[in-house]
């Protein structure tokens, strides 16, 4: 009988162990915070009302940032979509990634990404719209997009979501890409004349009103993510989880999108975190794309990968970070299929609170796409097609205009070099100004020392292999896709 009442009394202890440790784990899956990215496709900084722009429109960007955080430097990785996704997927500079370094390529399995860590470690992944791409996945060896199992809706995700389980979730607007609606803009009550045209751009009618299109669909994007925040709500979510809205790249306007001037990199960022973030937080430092997934494995409570270059964000958005960056770097290597041999236009940049200096390794190429027709979008085909392009170009024909084409298609100098006290939009070239050698120097040994410790091959073997890797992007006006 003793022998029976000790076995039982074991028993009962083994399942009360057992029973501890599953309640645990449930807590602890409880406990860990539900995660929604919004990413819009092509939106610059500072386009949002709550940044001080006063046409644009956008209240749920401006209520996350207000009940959380609000970032006025965060920078992508590189300004064009492929490589930008790929960087806020892997915690890595997009010169790590190879084939992920280009539009229109793959991001090979080798590379660890932050959706498929949380999967393994019990979260709910998937995403809806645009995830990582444009590209071929399948090329790369995987069987889904980067970005997650795809759903219909952020609705089905939730719906299928096991109740016991925390969530992380891409939403990817196609909003504000390209083409635009003429006149949208003015149709919904925005007004030209308020709106600040850069200097880079003909102040004109028709610039203004392709801004306020562009506007409108920004406007767009933000009716997208306050239906977001609406589900949460309704069921009970939104306390539970961290809301970060940003873009992938750049507006797509000439020297913007796919150039690394801040109209390219510049991203707006707003980060909602219950419990870690105090409303109205405003966060001044340097953050780049690449610490969204260290930030989002860190808030699951798994380690980050020592090979991944991105900073959890956590220590800012609690108010505890004793030192930060003092500047931050962005890439481009290829963007369309647009130069003779699918060349690229590589470049590297380093961004600090006053300056910012360009590296352009292949000068003798046209940067924004050689003048005539290659293969895919048109000439000067790094430039999204539209009406603020078309005056660009149309101003080459014109003196008192031709700046603006050189500013947008010239031929680049190897060093470029702003100084943004003097010159916010980055027009005035001072990289062979005597008075800025020194510093131009110390940008120019700073780059590279960021270029050899992130692993870049053109740090030491300067080899033109990304331009070798294949494209999977439509010709011009067709609607067949085959690597080239």
């Amino acid at each position: 009988m003793g022998s029976w009442r000790r076995c039982w009394s074991s028993w009962l202890a083994g399942l009360a162990l057992l029973v501890g440790y599953c309640s645990a784990e449930a807590a602890h899956a409880d406990e860990r915070p539900n995660i929604l990215l919004c990413i819009a496709d092509d939106w610059s900084y500072p386009h949002a009302s709550i940044y001080g722009d006063e046409v644009v429109k956008t209240p749920a960007f401006d209520r996350v940032a207000r009940e959380g955080a609000l970032f006025t430097r965060c920078y992508c990785a590189a300004p064009s979509c492929t490589p930008s996704r790929a960087a806020i997927l892997t915690g890595r500079f997009p010169h790590s990634l190879e084939e992920g370094a280009n539009l229109w390529g793959f991001l090979p399995t080798r590379y660890n990404i932050y959706p498929d860590l949380l999967e393994k470690a019990g979260y709910h992944v998937g995403f809806t719209g645009k995830g990582w791409g444009p590209g071929n996945f399948q090329a790369g060896g995987r069987t889904r997009n980067p970005a997650g199992p795809a759903y219909k809706s952020f609705v089905q995700f939730l719906d299928e979501c096991p109740k016991d389980k925390p969530f992380c979730f891409w939403f990817g607007s196609t909003y504000p890409h390209r083409p635009y609606e003429r006149e949208s803009g003015r149709k919904a009550g925005l007004s030209a004349e308020r709106v600040r045209v850069p200097l880079i751009w003909p102040d004109c009618p028709e610039v203004r009103h392709d801004i306020l299109d562009y506007y409108f669909a920004v406007q767009q994007f933000d009716r997208q993510v306050a239906e977001l925040i609406a589900e949460l709500e309704k069921r009970g979510l939104y306390e539970r989880t961290v809301i970060v809205i940003t873009s992938d790249n750049g507006m797509p306007f000439p020297r913007s999108k796919a150039n690394l001037y801040d109209w390219g990199t510049h991203m707006p960022l707003a980060i909602r975190w219950p419990g870690v973030t105090r409303p109205n937080t405003r966060i001044e430092n340097f953050v780049s794309h690449v610490d969204l997934a260290p930030t989002f494995l860190a808030a699951a409570g798994l380690p980050v990968p020592s090979d991944w270059h991105g900073r959890d964000l956590q220590p800012l958005l609690r108010g505890q970070a004793r030192s930060w960056r003092d500047a931050i770097f962005t890439e481009r290597e290829r963007h369309a299929y647009v130069r003779q041999g699918n060349a690229s236009y590589p470049a590297r940049a380093i961004r600090t609170e006053r300056f910012l200096y360009i590296r352009n390794f292949r000068p003798d190429r046209w940067p924004a796409g050689d003048p005539q027709l290659v293969f895919a979008v048109g000439p000067f085909g790094d430039i999204d097609d539209g009406p603020t392009k078309r005056v660009v170009l149309a101003a080459q024909h014109d003196p008192q205009r031709r700046h603006f084409f050189e500013l947008a298609c010239a031929k680049r100098p190897a060093e470029e070099l702003y100084d943004l006290k003097k010159d916010p939009d980055e027009i005035h070239n001072v990289a062979d100004r005597p008075e800025y050698a020194t510093i131009k120097q110390q940008l120019a040994a700073q780059l590279l020392a960021w270029m050899k410790q992130t692993g870049d091959p053109r740090a030491e073997q300067d080899d033109d292999r990304f331009d070798k890797f294949p494209y999977y992007g439509n010709p011009a006006k067709s609607e067949k896709a085959k690597p080239r």
